[in-house]
Parts: structure tokens; sequence; C-alpha cells
């Protein structure tokens, strides 16, 4: 397998980085240690290279109906500045990606602009997609993932951080971006007030921030975010305190909880199958067949969340048990560093799917108590 570098990868070597490959690209694993940094961005901030992530613009007069066929989601009502958490999936429902798009003021022309996000491993697949089901419509889709670096603040005091590059002037339109949108902002880059995006979006369950930024100018972004950060506690922050994050708070992981042979129902993630919009989309015959099922339905594995009872975690690929009979597959797990006992992700037959129920994970021969649970396991304080 090729491997891709960031542009941040000198910085992470220099800060003592311990790497790993995910999705083909040499990522930070942990600095020093895992733990502090999880702990670092539930009480501080913490700062994380995603620039393994894909960027793909879609622009054009056809662009938001475009996404209504490509996505699963109603793209087209996204109000501009404003982001929504969609699926990219196949004509029998399986799920190619789970992405989020951006919609941004129109372009001079007055013709819409949008920014879809998909993981890594993924990136290339989701643009050729894309590009496919473009074929009918007056869009362009244009990847520009090579060429652009993510940069994400984590953590309670991530706004105050990002403050102190941007300018007062603009102080308000940080200040006021909501959850799941994103503005076009000036932040400092070495000594240069330059015009970034900045979206309030990330994957630990914390307030925080993600800035797209061409490559030549990753280093001088995080160099000054390290700096100006040191005084609230931002310390560097790895994959493994990422995915310890991501779980506690109940977000699923593409190549763990999804794919292409599970189905966004299955997943707990129906609620984004836009079934309602008039227009046709990839993969809608199958995906209403699935809906149509509805909650009630007792065939097939859904997918829950397990607290552990004891002390021992279960892990990837772990079987779930009730009364000794395999009844599931766990996806993710671990213990939680915030709240103290083990966690799971896991996919259990329906009947056995209801927040209470006792099942047991197979710890390499020895069942270990955990009990469904509603999910996230943790929710930050507003």
């Amino acid at each position: 397998m090729t491997e891709n570098y960031t542009a941040l990868y000198e910085q992470h070597k220099i800060a003592g980085a311990s790497f790993t490959d995910f999705g083909g690209w040499q990522m930070p694993l942990k600095y020093s240690s895992e733990l502090a940094e999880h702990r670092a961005v539930r009480n501080a901030a913490g700062l994380f290279d995603l620039s393994h992530m894909g960027e793909i613009w879609v622009t054009g007069p056809d662009a938001g109906a475009f996404l209504d066929y490509a996505l699963v989601g109603k793209l087209s009502a996204v109000a501009v500045g404003k982001a929504k958490y969609s699926l990219i999936c196949q004509e029998d429902g399986g799920i190619i990606d789970d992405l989020i798009t951006y919609r941004l003021p129109a372009a001079a022309d007055g013709t819409a602009k949008y920014l879809v996000v998909p993981n890594a491993g993924n990136a290339a697949t989701v643009a050729a997609a894309l590009a496919e089901r473009a074929a009918n419509f007056n869009v362009k889709v244009h990847d520009v993932s090579a060429e652009t670096s993510l940069i994400a603040v984590q953590g309670p005091n991530a706004e105050a951080i990002l403050l102190t590059l941007v300018p007062a002037e603009q102080h308000a339109l940080v200040t006021e971006l909501k959850y799941y949108a994103a503005v076009e902002v000036g932040i400092t880059v070495n000594g240069t007030v330059q015009d970034l995006l900045l979206a309030r979006t990330g994957y630990t369950g914390e307030d925080g921030f993600e800035i797209y930024i061409p490559n030549e100018d990753a280093a001088g972004l995080w160099e000054a975010l390290l700096e100006v950060g040191a005084g609230h506690g931002l310390i560097p922050a790895g994959l493994a305190c990422r995915d310890s994050l991501r779980l506690e708070a109940g977000m699923p992981l593409y190549g763990n909880e999804l794919s292409r042979e599970g189905n966004p129902y299955a997943a707990g993630l129906g609620p984004v199958v836009s079934l309602a919009k008039e227009s046709d989309f990839v993969g809608r015959a199958v995906l209403a067949e699935l809906n149509a099922l509805g909650a009630g339905s007792t065939s097939g594995r859904r997918l829950v969340g397990l607290k552990g009872l004891g002390r021992r975690a279960g892990r990837s690929h772990y079987p779930v048990l009730k009364d000794g009979n395999v009844v599931g597959e766990v996806t993710s797990g671990q213990p939680s560093p915030t709240l103290g006992y083990p966690i799971a992700l896991a996919y259990v037959e329906v009947e056995h799917s209801e927040p209470g129920t006792a099942l047991d994970i197979d710890l390499r021969g020895k069942p270990e108590p955990f009990e469904v649970v509603q999910l996230p396991f943790y929710k930050r304080s507003a």
C-alpha cells in the first residue's frame, strides 16, 4: 500500500509522535500519553491533524439537486453557512461512506457551492462515485483533497484559543457560530491574517472547530495554535485518543460500525435518510423497503451501546452472548477514560437490543457482563 504523508508530518516527528497507518496515511497515533491527550480534550483542548480527510467541491446550477440524488439526505434544503451529516450509499443500501457537507455562499455568478468531506480511506472512492453520478447534472465535481489540510481544535477552551488568532472585529463570527455551521474568517498564520474556512464541527463530543487551509500554510497555523494554546492547556492529540473520544460520544467509525455490508437503519442512522424528498436518489428503493419494516422488525441486527458491569473491556470482533449463545459482535470497545468503566458499540439481534438488556461479551472464552444502554455514553454539559 502506498503511504501518504500530511503536510504536518515533520511537525509530528519533531513532537515525538508515534505513527500508525490509517486509510493509507501515516498519522500520529499519540505523542506521549493517550490518556493525557484524551483528558486534555475533555478538560481543556487538543490539536488534531485531520489532513487525511477528503475535500470535494461540488459547484454549479444543479449542485443542490445533484447532491439530493447522490446522497441520502436533502442537501438542497441546507441553509448557506450550515452543514449536514449524510451518507453516500450503493443501490442496495450499503454505505459507501458517511460524510459532512457544507453549503457555502454562492459563487459570483450565483451558482451554489458545496464542500463534501469524506473519510480518509474513502476520499478517492467518494470522489469517483460523485463524478459518475454527476453525468446528468450541470455541476462540477472537483477533488482538492491532495492540496488541502485540515486542522481541528477540540475541547472546552477551543473558542478562547481560536479568538487569539482572529481579528477583534471578527470575534462575533466565531462566538456566534453554531454547531454544524461554517464561516470564512481571518486567522493569523505566519504573522499574516488569511481568510480561511472555519467550521464548528468535530468528532470528539466536545465543542471545537475544524479549519481548512492550503497545505503550504498548514505548518504555520499548527505552530501558531500550539503557541497561543499553551496557556489554555492545548496539546497535540493523536488518533488513539480521537478514537476513545468518539466512542464515548457514540459516534460511528467507517470500517467498524459502518460498511457496504450494512445499512443506515441497522446503524441507527435512519433519520439521516430523507425519504420525504420528492426526487429519486441512489439506493432509495431498497432504503424505503427497510424503512417500511419499521422499528418493530424482529429480524437482523441493530447497533447498540454496551456498558461494562465489570472491569474488562470488549474489543472489535469479540462475540456478544445471551445465555451463552452468540447474538452479536462488538465493532468498537475499550475502557472509557472519562466514565471509568468499559464501553462498546456492537451489532446485536434486534430482540436483545432494548436498553437494560443484560448481555455478555466473550473475552477469549470468559463471559464478561455488559448492559445495553442509550447512546451516547458521554454528553458534554451545555
